[in-house]
């Protein structure tokens, strides 16, 4: 996984404009929001998807594929981390253990980078050096995951149900389009790459599921307990905002244990794929044992 982080944030600092270029501000604001931090766990998963699906054995074309895709999903994670971090969002100002966006520029400008950042994404699927109907059907899945169908619709959500009680499956559903949408997209945008079969897809979409719900779940509890200095954002923000989450909703011990049970899932599901699938067995792995 470090060789992956590090091969992507290579890719993004050479593909994201450089501060000499004009307008100097945005540019040098787009590369702080997306550059030297973050775990990076849904680039991992474009590639640990197609390699799962091409046994490791993959055409340059499609290793070159799987850059952009990576590169992309990361550019559209992080553009909604710059918006959600705003004051009319969450109002937060630490990120990834640095002051957020619109605290370290300005608002206006951290609202034009986010916006600048979703383009160049589909700008980088465009460019993909493989067969033209899979550019589109990429475009589509990842549009779809950032859309009001997906993680904007999610966010939306969220700041309508502050202060609000609600039930297991309204939290599933708001936090499925938040934050599991564009995992899921992450995993799908690998297949669509490196080809996948029907199959190999629906393996993927059942594995997807059960590890973007497992990441907010996890989210959730470690929001409870660890500290911001470990987290890299405000620790205990979510309860200090009223907020609805597995944690709050189920308590500590059940959430625990909802996470382990969508990691067994996430197990099952990519079984058969065989042993090519090894890598999303242990991103898996990472994203509900980084609790204990």
């Amino acid at each position: 996984m470090q060789d992956r982080i590090d091969h992507v944030e290579a890719c993004l600092d050479g593909l994201l404009p450089t501060p000499e270029e004009a307008p100097a501000r945005l540019h040098e604001a787009m590369r702080y929001a997306v550059l030297g931090g973050g775990k990076r766990v849904r680039a991992a998963m474009v590639y640990a998807a197609g390699h799962a699906c091409t046994s490791g054995a993959m055409p340059v074309s499609v290793g070159t594929g799987l850059d952009c895709a990576a590169a992309s999903i990361e550019l559209i994670h992080a553009y909604s981390l710059v918006h959600d971090d705003l004051p009319c969002m969450d109002d937060d100002t630490l990120r990834r253990g640095r002051p957020t966006v619109h605290v370290q520029f300005d608002e206006a400008t951290a609202m034009l980078a986010g916006d600048a950042l979703q383009p160049l994404a589909f700008e980088l699927l465009a460019e993909m050096p493989i067969a033209p109907a899979l550019v589109v059907q990429a475009s589509r899945v990842l549009a779809r995951a950032a859309g009001s169908r997906g993680m904007a619709g999610g966010q939306a959500i969220d700041l309508y149900s502050v202060g609000q009680s609600l039930t297991r499956e309204q939290l599933q559903t708001m936090h499925s389009l938040k934050t599991g949408a564009l995992l899921v997209a992450s995993v799908a945008l690998g297949g669509v790459v490196a080809g996948a079969s029907s199959s190999q897809r629906n393996a993927l979409d059942d594995y997807a599921g059960a590890v973007g719900l497992a990441f907010q779940v996890v989210d959730d509890i470690l929001d409870v307990t660890a500290d911001t200095a470990s987290l890299g954002k405000t620790a205990g923000k979510d309860a200090a905002d009223n907020k609805p989450t597995y944690v709050s909703l189920l308590g500590l011990d059940d959430a625990r244990a909802l996470a382990e049970s969508l990691r067994t899932d996430a197990h099952a599901a990519i079984a058969p794929l065989g042993e090519g699938a090894k890598y999303l067995a242990a991103l898996a792995d990472f994203i509900v044992l980084r609790d204990r």
